[in-house]
């Protein structure tokens, strides 16, 4: 299964969490760091479900990127 990760730029690190999995959040100093704990906070989330006899959300969050162009200014 593949699921959306949200990973947002906090002041002194990374923040990510996943939008199928209420409470599968992480942080970490680097987006490279950040990516491979939510990978291990995603298995340990579905293995917590898993013991508790909860159904496991299929995948329903997607992600895009949208560029904009940049705005122009009148002088």
């Amino acid at each position: 299964m593949k699921y959306a990760v949200v990973i947002e730029r906090a002041p002194d690190n990374y923040a990510a969490y996943v939008p199928d999995l209420p409470g599968c959040v992480t942080t970490g100093p680097t987006v490279e760091d950040v990516t491979r704990r939510i990978r291990e906070a995603i298995a340990f989330h579905l293995d917590g479900m898993r013991e508790d006899g909860l159904p496991i959300p299929e995948p329903q969050s997607t992600v895009a990127m949208v560029e904009i162009p940049q705005a122009t200014h009148a002088a």
